[in-house]
């Protein structure tokens, strides 16, 4: 197990790497922040010296050394475009991202699962029909278009919920978060559901697949031999294999859920992340864009670090491989 974990932190150390020279070349690429800072009218000596201020005047590879290390301690710079540090701005953003995507998360889970395992036990019928039509059109329809026809629906002509912004919030330390204040959940439920959907519809074709998958083995063929109940079979056996991989693909699609909450938030002009890089790539604020992908890539190699590990915990027979040799 120390093994595995060692060779998991090393490959995500690797990846943190390739990700760090990336959007150090933003930098070097994407507009000079000099001229940026000073404008266009900057004369020679002035450029000169906010060079070194910044350390652009040194070697390529020391301007890297100096970029990681920065980068380890939180440190991308200023914002080009808000003058502030970009640290503050991401810790301002991430806690409505965060709550964004989990709700939608577990929203997409407590859904999907039930709806994959009553399409497979019941295929045929009616409701298992429109269950796997809504997923075509879950996984079919684009989320801008989705947030949009939930905006006209739900804001425009019933005025049920709000169409944007994240309403009043209730700061918990560094957290803030909307669910905990009066009608901050109405803000939350059409991002939510938007983002949720494209999820959902692929967790409960999944489960319906893997369903179906596990019923063919003969281990149930036994089970239903032996004389166990179909509950007993669907429940206790079934479904119990068939999450294995259900795990790993929520957990990547949870770092999904946070990396391309950038469409959904830019509909419903929600304050977090995405919408704050959005406005970075319009404005060219290239230190703001760099701690983005780096938090995104990071946050990718902890969640698949932690798939993995669980992965390994509850299937045992990787356990039993890896004992073996084989």
């Amino acid at each position: 197990m120390l093994a595995f974990v060692l060779r998991r932190l090393l490959q995500a150390a690797v990846v943190m790497l390739a990700v760090a020279w990336v959007a150090f070349m933003l930098f070097q690429y994407v507009g000079d922040p000099v001229l940026q800072i000073l404008g266009q009218d900057a004369t020679p000596e002035e450029v000169a010296r906010v060079r070194a201020e910044l350390g652009l005047d040194q070697p390529f590879f020391v301007q890297f050394a100096h970029f990681v290390v920065n980068a380890m301690q939180g440190n991308f710079g200023v914002s080009l475009r808000q003058g502030a540090p970009v640290a503050q701005l991401i810790a301002e953003r991430l806690p409505a991202t965060l709550e964004l995507a989990l709700v939608a998360a577990l929203l997409a889970l407590v859904v999907g699962i039930p709806m994959g395992v009553y399409a497979a036990l019941k295929r045929g019928t009616w409701l298992a029909q429109l269950f796997m039509t809504f997923s075509l059109l879950g996984v079919s329809l684009p989320t801008f278009l989705i947030g949009i026809v939930l905006i006209l629906v739900f804001a425009v002509q019933l005025g049920w919920l709000p169409s944007f912004g994240r309403g009043e919030v209730v700061q918990l330390g560094w957290f803030s978060s909307g669910l905990l204040a009066p009608g901050g959940w109405r803000h939350l439920v059409l991002p939510a559901v938007t983002l949720a959907i494209f999820q959902l519809t692929l967790i409960m074709r999944l489960v319906r697949a893997e369903m179906l998958e596990v019923l063919r083995t003969d281990y149930i063929k036994f089970a239903r031999a032996r004389g166990l109940t179909d509950r007993a079979i669907h429940f206790g056996h079934a479904l119990k294999n068939t999450l294995v991989p259900v795990i790993t693909i929520t957990g990547l699609q949870l770092g999904g859920l946070i990396a391309f909450a950038i469409i959904t938030e830019t509909v419903f002009q929600w304050p977090g992340m995405g919408l704050l890089f959005i406005q970075a790539v319009t404005f060219a604020d290239i230190p703001v864009m760099a701690a983005y992908l780096c938090l995104i890539a990071l946050i990718f190699v902890v969640i698949n670090l932690v798939v993995d590990l669980l992965y390994f915990a509850v299937d045992p027979r990787l356990r039993l491989d890896k004992a073996g040799g084989h």
